[in-house]
């Protein structure tokens, strides 16, 4: 049985029928807030799951979904582009947030869909 692959939209809306309903964008080193404005550093972000995309028809469109609570008990998602075409300031931003930060049962389907 074939399983069905989900899209990021898929996943955004099942997390924001949870709660998680901000949403962040990475400006000028930081992950923002877009409704506050307010600008988090990696060690105020914690990160509950991540599922991970390849593009269909691209497969050097290549993205992360995450799923974020920040140290404010605010709760979003932010998706990130990597691969050829990444942000490497964005890619290093995550790369600095805490390894303890990082949910243990945090989702990873382990697959490019």
């Amino acid at each position: 049985m074939k399983r069905e692959q989900k899209h990021e939209t898929d996943y955004i809306q099942k997390y924001q029928d949870e709660g998680y309903t901000k949403n962040y964008l990475f400006e000028n080193g930081c992950l923002i807030d877009s409704e506050t404005k307010y600008a988090y550093q990696p060690d105020e972000i914690y990160i509950v799951a991540h599922h991970r995309y390849e593009g269909m028809s691209d497969p050097d469109d290549m993205s992360i979904l995450y799923i974020i609570e920040t140290k404010d008990q605010q709760k979003g998602t932010h998706l990130l582009g990597y691969g050829p075409t990444a942000d490497l300031e964005e890619a290093e931003f995550f790369k600095d947030i805490p390894k303890k930060n990082y949910s243990k049962n945090g989702e990873d389907n382990g697959e490019l869909t």
